[in-house]
């Protein structure tokens, strides 16, 4: 994580625009256990694109994470909204196990709420 995390950050200095090398320097961040920098990069990659599918993702696991159920439930609200819900499996590889199964197990229930 240490070294994609570097080279992100050359990515994001040879072309800021690069939405993508600052969603890899979000993840990388993750991985080091530096989720509040990774928020605060995400919420910035948001503000410029709002209907970004794998963005709105990671920050709803990050608010789940923080105990933000609500927060997070919008976000992956936003998900669905956005009719790209094929970033979510990519994703999944990326969370730690125990974040893997907090974001399954909160997907997993609230379908459950809502098929009853």
């Amino acid at each position: 994580a240490p070294g994609v995390f570097q080279l992100a950050c050359l990515l994001v200095e040879l072309d800021t625009a690069d939405e993508t090398s600052r969603v890899l320097c979000a993840d990388a961040l993750y991985q080091m256990g530096r989720a509040e920098e990774a928020h605060r990069l995400l919420s910035l990659a948001l503000s410029r694109n709002p209907h970004r599918a794998p963005v709105l993702a990671r920050l709803a696991l990050l608010q789940l994470k923080k105990g933000f159920v609500h927060d997070g439930n919008q976000l992956l609200q936003r998900v669905i909204r956005t009719g790209d819900t094929s970033c979510l499996l990519p994703i999944m590889d990326i969370f730690k196990d125990e974040d893997r199964k907090l974001m399954q197990s909160h997907c997993h229930f609230q379908a459950l709420a809502i098929l009853k």
